[in-house]
């Protein structure tokens, strides 16, 4: 099946048009050049499970202009999820590294995203050590670690930070939620929760939301920790390593469970207002036993967007629970929405540009799934996507950084990363972050 995609840039993309070619990149991110003509032709007949492009004649893709933002300030960007067209510049280059800890290991994975405000970086390692760099610089600016001596870091995971209120926020393994200072790092209070954290927190109004590992929604008072509500989930014995951080947005949140719940809460009492269960029935490869959501649901124009890891993407409407529409997608990275185009990595390495209105599959494009093709060796995982200056850019396990067009899903660029990434990039104040697999915070401006 082929299908007809007519480009129409933003006014932004004009001053930063793009290469058709990787041979001719003299920027990973892609050089000036004349546009091409319309009507190219994307194939998706290469395509594995879960992505079936629809036949039309012609197919406009149109995306806000990339509008510069100072913060990042929780996973997602914001508390909805929605960052839209961030700004970078034309040909980033590499302007510092910094060493944030701990990194992965055997039994270890980072889970948490960088945040940025008021020109610092916060990040957490694998062993719940926070820290503050500068953004220009990334000079370190102070570190606090929340592990208690007696611990057994064995067990620990650093699941995420949000910073707001002159607070960082912090989640750890060990049902743990703290606030520090955000000048100074100071501890000012920790509250214990029922179960570990593997997500990040989400902040909104003077409460942080957080989703437990034995699928219970909570939220926290900023100001001194007091558990506010509590609302519990369907259980679920196993899910992936890591989760999704809540949505909250209209005072509604929408908190993600490992079971493939959907759970839509208020934001003052924890009430619920309807659930769904993103779970695909028909899907039979070995992650159709996985319910899971890891990936963060993302809330619009009275919708939600939620992918699970079993192999089914929604759209829901928020203030009644109706299925909007759906797609046999397995993801577990975050969807990214630029008005009206969602772009979703799936578990198959395919990245798609999909119709948010209605769950039409505008492009695909198949990416590489091995370190060594031949011998189908060293799988690839690939994390983001975030759409900056009229690219989209995502990052692979296998230390390599890649950038697509958001228009017609054709490869611009290939940057080498000091090693693996398996977290989405962020941009903010015009720096791209990456934080590699060994604890790296990589930033090109």
């Amino acid at each position: 099946m082929r299908m007809t995609v007519r480009r129409r840039l933003s006014a932004a993309a004009v001053a930063v048009l793009l290469l058709p070619a990787l041979t001719a990149c003299e920027s990973w991110l892609g050089d000036k050049e004349a546009p091409p003509l319309p009507g190219k032709r994307i194939s998706v007949l290469q395509m594995q499970r879960g992505l079936e492009g629809v036949q039309a004649e012609a197919v406009d893709i149109l995306v806000p202009p990339p509008e510069p933002s100072a913060d990042w300030p929780q996973a997602g960007g914001y508390a909805h999820h929605v960052m839209q067209h961030m700004v970078v510049a034309a040909q980033p280059r590499e302007v510092w590294s910094s060493d944030i800890g701990e990194g992965a290991g055997s039994r270890d994975r980072l889970l948490a995203q960088p945040v940025v405000a008021a020109g610092r970086v916060y990040t957490i390692d694998t062993e719940a050590k926070v820290a503050a760099f500068d953004l220009q610089s990334g000079r370190e600016l102070w570190e606090t670690d929340l592990l208690p001596e007696d611990e057994d870091t064995a067990t620990l995971l650093g699941a995420g930070v949000a910073v707001a209120a002159e607070r960082v926020f912090a989640t750890t393994g060990l049902a743990q939620v703290a606030a520090l200072d955000a000048a100074t790092g100071a501890e000012i209070w920790r509250t214990r929760v029922p179960a570990p954290l593997r997500a990040a927190p989400t902040y909104d109004g003077g409460r942080v939301f957080v989703v437990t590992v034995d699928n219970t929604a909570l939220a926290l008072a900023a100001s001194d920790g007091r558990i506010l509500w509590s609302q519990p989930g369907v259980g679920e014995a196993t899910g992936l390593l890591g989760g999704a951080a809540p949505a909250v947005d209209n005072g509604v949140v929408i908190a993600p469970m490992r079971s493939g719940e959907v759970l839509a809460l208020t934001v003052d009492t924890g009430r619920p207002l309807w659930s769904d269960s993103v779970i695909a029935a028909t899907r039979t490869d070995a992650g159709a036993g996985l319910a899971d959501i890891s990936a963060r649901p993302v809330l619009d124009d009275g919708r939600v967007y939620v992918v699970s890891a079993s192999g089914l993407m929604a759209a829901i409407d928020l203030r009644t629970g109706r299925r909007i529409w759906e797609l046999p997608v397995a993801g577990i990275e975050q969807p990214w929405l630029a008005g009206k185009v969602l772009y979703v990595l799936n578990t198959d390495s395919d990245l798609a540009a999909v119709d948010a209105r209605t769950g039409r599959v505008l492009w695909v494009t198949p990416l590489p799934q091995w370190e060594d093709p031949e011998d189908r060796d060293g799988r690839i995982l690939w994390s983001g996507p975030v759409l900056a200056s009229d690219r989209l850019i995502i990052a692979g396990s296998h230390g390599e950084a890649m950038t697509v067009s958001p228009y017609n899903g054709q490869v611009l660029g290939r940057e080498e990363m000091p090693s693996g990434v398996t977290i989405a990039p962020i941009v903010a104040d015009g720096t791209l972050l990456f934080l590699t697999n060994d604890a790296q915070l990589v930033a090109y401006r």
